[in-house]
């Protein structure tokens, strides 16, 4: 039975939430910050057999420090390929070998669409962001989706203003007219107060857990759509304690994982 520290910060919960995730044996595509961060979490604690691929091409990746970037030369030793974009976007994803995608952006909606275009209006935007990537394939093609946001009614919205990576689009059977591969989509949606998951009937995302520093109001309350709420709704599970010894101690001895509460990961 594993013990439930309670030094532990909130990036460090997030990247736990991520990594309870993964299920043994996954291929699992990652950027850097969290989603490095709970891919390796879950190879050393409950996914030892998943494997790790970062867009830029790299496969199996075996860092001994976190990734300041998915080109980072310290994921090239130990990996088992090291290739391009082609064959990450086409050989593992249009082929439909990649299990879980990690992604972010400026705006989530309740249906899990992500935007990294536009905020406002595409013709006249009050802000223009960086784009897709390779967040509309891994979108469009892994079989499930783990979201990271903040979650504030900002970050969150009712509907995106642009959707660069298709969610749930509008509903269900959404993704299916749209030509995406059947059963695929975003899962889970991991935030700084709370973890939302998807009705199967609806495709809207719903309250499954709150951090313990928050409640069920007062993520109800910066939610900016009707927020419905899992009849099993509880308290998420702290980091245990050996989750947290790989984070100090192997994987991010100096603790860059910090940098996120400068970002509002609090």
């Amino acid at each position: 039975m594993h013990t439930h520290p309670d030094d532990y910060i909130k990036p460090e919960l997030m990247a736990c939430c991520g990594a309870r995730e993964i299920t043994d044996g996954n291929i699992v595509i990652v950027g850097t910050g969290f989603p490095t961060m709970s891919a390796n979490i879950a190879k050393y604690t409950n996914a030892p057999n998943a494997t790790l691929m970062q867009e830029s091409g790299v496969y199996d990746a075996r860092p001994v420090r976190p990734a300041l970037s998915v080109g980072d030369p310290c994921l090239n030793p130990g990996a088992a390929m090291i290739g391009g974009l082609v064959d990450v976007m086409g050989m593992f994803l249009q082929s439909g070998w990649v299990d879980v995608g990690f992604l972010s952006g400026s705006q989530v909606d309740k249906f899990g669409n992500i935007n990294t275009t536009v905020i406002g209006d595409y013709e006249k935007p009050t802000s223009r962001l960086p784009g897709s990537g390779g967040a509309n394939p891994i979108g469009s093609l892994a079989k499930k989706i783990l979201i990271i946001a903040l979650h504030d009614k900002r970050r969150l919205s009712e509907r995106v203003d642009f959707i660069t990576t298709p969610g749930y689009i509008d509903g269900p059977g959404s993704r299916e007219k749209r030509g995406l591969p059947a059963g695929t989509g975003p899962g889970v949606i991991i935030t700084n107060k709370a973890v939302l998951r998807f009705d199967d009937d609806t495709k809207e995302a719903y309250l499954a857990t709150y951090h313990p520093d928050s409640s069920v109001d007062e993520v109800v309350s910066l939610t900016p759509w009707d927020l419905k709420v899992s009849d099993d709704v509880h308290e998420t599970e702290p980091p245990r304690e050996e989750e947290l010894r790989v984070v100090r101690e192997i994987l991010d001895p100096f603790g860059m994982i910090k940098i996120y509460e400068g970002r509002g990961y609090v």
